[in-house]
């Protein structure tokens, strides 16, 4: 597997493009999100482990409730508060999953109260925030203490085909268009000792697609596309992406079309 550089944890993403992007892709994320689920599945299998009958619940970046479903099956009568940066899936979840109370919320200052919730949970999200360490501070001063935070978040070497064909046919010293993201020592090191980590490891989802226009299409269907403040300025030319594509075809195709690997980062922790 290609080697791919870690990600400092002050990082350049544009707030404002990322509320966008989800907001406006809130009716196809479904359709598009298949990695998604099953992330947001393999963390409910990983916090059935942790059971209890929890107060209050927060989730951070609810989206379209792939995760709250998941949780409600855990425990039906979880109190549970939802959130998401992207007012357009807030909407969305508040018109089709449950009753539950919903928030426009930033990741990196949460409007509630300290102490306020006994589990605080997200999926496929924190991949998307600038300060991982101001991110698990606002975490630990809502949570109770003991309370434990239940996350999944795509990791670096996260769609390094992709990223990898970019760089390979890009002229030297010029930065792919490719989102970068986060290392497990990242996430460790920004935690600091707010924490006592139960579990934190990363797994590997793979999804193949037919070809690389229908991953770049499945890509923006969900709203992931890059919002690093550092990307270069303007679309790449044709030239250069016919030239990812042949490049992206020729190092990782198969008998069942291209892949696109996904890190998956899993924590859970209690807040100490």
């Amino acid at each position: 597997m290609a080697e791919i550089s870690s990600v400092t944890t002050a990082r350049k993403i544009n707030k404002q493009q990322v509320r966008q992007h989800f907001s406006f892709h809130a009716r196809d994320y479904d359709r598009y999100a298949l990695v998604q689920q099953k992330v947001a599945k393999r963390l409910a299998e990983l916090l059935q482990e942790q059971l209890q009958p929890w107060d209050r619940a927060l989730e951070v970046g609810c989206g379209t409730g792939l995760l709250s479903q998941q949780l409600f099956g855990l425990q039906p009568d979880l109190n549970l508060v939802l959130s998401d940066i992207a007012h357009g899936m807030s909407q969305y979840v508040q018109q089709t999953l449950s009753p539950s109370p919903v928030c426009d919320a930033d990741a990196a200052a949460l409007p509630f109260i300290d102490n306020s919730f006994g589990l605080v949970c997200s999926s496929s999200v924190y991949q998307w925030l600038n300060d991982f360490p101001n991110a698990f501070s606002e975490v630990s001063r809502v949570l109770h203490n003991k309370g434990l935070l239940a996350l999944a978040l795509f990791g670096e070497k996260t769609l390094f085909e992709l990223r990898s064909s970019h760089q390979a046919v890009l002229p030297e010293n010029r930065k792919s268009h490719v989102q970068s993201f986060p290392s497990l020592d990242t996430i460790s090191s920004a935690m600091g000792d707010r924490f006592e980590v139960v579990s934190l490891h990363s797994e590997f989802e793979v999804e193949w697609h037919a070809d690389v226009p229908a991953l770049l299409r499945s890509l923006k269907k969900i709203g992931a596309q890059n919002a690093s403040q550092e990307r270069p300025q303007g679309l790449a030319s044709r030239q250069v992406i016919q030239q990812m594509i042949a490049h992206y075809k020729a190092c990782y195709s198969g008998e069942q079309g291209i892949p696109a690997t996904y890190e998956v980062i899993y924590l859970l922790a209690r807040n100490r």
